[in-house]
């Protein structure tokens, strides 16, 4: 048995997505469920191509049969599983005839699945779960590959949150935005894909080498602080869920080559552990902010730094010298009340008086430091520097291996992927600015006035740290 290629998948992908406005997200979960043997939930009004995806689905997998079904309250389990065959009752046997419903099929859609009765969701319970249907006396095995539900809502009552834990992810469809609208208007009618579906024998393969793949100690480490983090929040998953939810991140690295699941395969967490729009919402914001640190950096510290060294090099470069304003003041203001020019070659030649300009008063009107104090400011901002470029290094690391990883990972959805990869690079510009704005502080200070025969002691260094609150 061969393993299917990325490439293949990736062509199987496309052709789910194809058509379909911001439904990328959607349509790799389903088909990456469908490759775990797992079931999915959309969740979304009608009209959101709910029922098309089950249907593209279908045809990824070659001689999977199809079932589809509308369940309201009047539905009866003869629509889902079948009539009672009139041979067995004959016979005192309780069976329905199953050819062409559920119990075999493939590739189900159920659309409106919290609106069954409780007689249909007790037989589907078994038959997702374990994948066998109770006909008569006995079980029988189904070929079930994955059952994808639809609903316009969750479910509000408490007796359906077993059927509700069946699927293990729950997957929001909404309408196109504003920006996809046009673009809806315009999309021409779609047509059939062409790429070969999967075999039973490249299903079973990839089963296989998702077995084989090692859960990694950053993954396990990932799971656990989102366990906590749940935990915290009064929230929580079953033993089963988790187990499913490692089956699938296997299955995620198998189909993309890897040998290991890794904390960046938790980006699934919003569809597995979210139960509500709001903490699919939360769990986002933990994956990104708290353990992937995928979003732009606040810097605020930093930055107020940064202004305190700029206001202090202002200071300093504006301070007069002591004893300066009864001097070398008055002679300034006489300069330029009879018209002086700064002996830069722009004036008049008869007006321009040696040793009385007023680019020299305005010299001698400065504060000259001695090389101690200029010597500790240069030092003090090279030490942020030092620090920025730290955070700087740091953070390109980790934003290229994070780009290394994300270009071989074909399930992570592009729209995510670039929104991490724009967050490391706003993180790195805006570090970058800072970086500008300190070395030219620090040239600032290196041209303060130079008193050479001074031995005034270093100056107490500009208060960072009343910053940082």
């Amino acid at each position: 048995m061969s393993l299917p290629t990325p490439v293949r998948l990736l062509t199987l992908q496309r052709q789910l997505e194809s058509g379909l406005l911001e439904r990328d997200t959607a349509a790799r979960l389903v088909l990456l469920a469908a490759l775990a043997g797992e079931h999915v939930l959309l969740i979304g009004p009608p009209g959101t191509a709910k029922s098309e995806l089950a249907r593209r689905l279908h045809h990824a997998f070659s001689g999977a049969r199809y079932f589809e079904r509308l369940l309201t309250r009047f539905s009866t389990p003869e629509e889902l599983f079948g009539p009672l065959s009139l041979v067995a009752l004959e016979n005192d046997r309780y069976e329905r005839l199953t050819d062409g419903f559920l119990p075999t099929a493939g590739i189900a859609f159920l659309d409106e699945v919290f609106k069954a009765n409780s007689a249909i969701l007790n037989a589907l319970l078994t038959l997702l779960n374990e994948r066998e249907f109770d006909n008569g006396s006995g079980r029988q095995p189904t070929p079930l590959i994955s059952v994808v539900g639809a609903s316009n809502e969750l479910p509000a009552d408490d007796a359906l949150l077993a059927f509700f834990d069946r699927f293990l992810l729950r997957v929001p469809v909404a309408p196109v935005g504003d920006a996809s609208f046009e673009a809806l208007l315009r999309l021409p009618a779609a047509e059939p894909g062409s790429a070969p579906p999967l075999d039973e024998a490249e299903r079973r393969a990839i089963m296989q080498a998702a077995a084989a793949v090692r859960l990694g100690d950053e993954a396990v480490a990932a799971c656990t602080a989102l366990r906590q983090w749940l935990a915290s929040r009064g929230q929580g998953l079953s033993d089963r869920r988790w187990r499913q939810w490692v089956g699938l991140m296997r299955t995620a690295a198998a189909t993309e080559g890897r040998a290991e699941v890794d904390g960046l395969d938790l980006w699934l967490a919003p569809y597995v552990a979210g139960a509500t729009p709001q903490e699919a919402e939360a769990l986002a914001q933990w994956f990104e902010a708290d353990w992937l640190q995928a979003v732009p950096l606040e810097l605020a510290w930093l930055g107020r730094a940064v202004e305190a060294f700029e206001k202090q090099l202002e200071l300093e470069q504006s301070a007069q010298a002591e004893g300066a304003e009864s001097d070398t003041a008055g002679k300034l203001a006489l300069a330029r009340a009879i018209g002086l020019g700064d002996g830069s070659g722009g004036e008049p030649a008869a007006v321009v008086m040696p040793r009385l300009t007023i680019a020299g008063l305005e010299a001698q009107l400065r504060r000259h430091f001695s090389p101690v104090h200029i010597a500790a400011r240069v030092a003090q901002v090279e030490g942020l520097i030092a620090h920025v470029t730290a955070q700087r290094e740091a953070l390109g690391l980790r934003a290229e291996t994070l780009a290394a990883q994300l270009a071989t990972r074909f399930w992570v959805p592009s729209r995510l992927a670039a929104r991490w990869n724009a967050a490391h690079a706003e993180s790195l510009a805006r570090l970058q600015a800072l970086a500008g704005r300190l070395q030219a502080v620090r040239a600032g200070f290196a041209t303060l006035p130079e008193d050479a025969q001074s031995v005034a002691p270093a100056p107490e260094p500009v208060a960072l740290d009343d910053l940082a609150a």
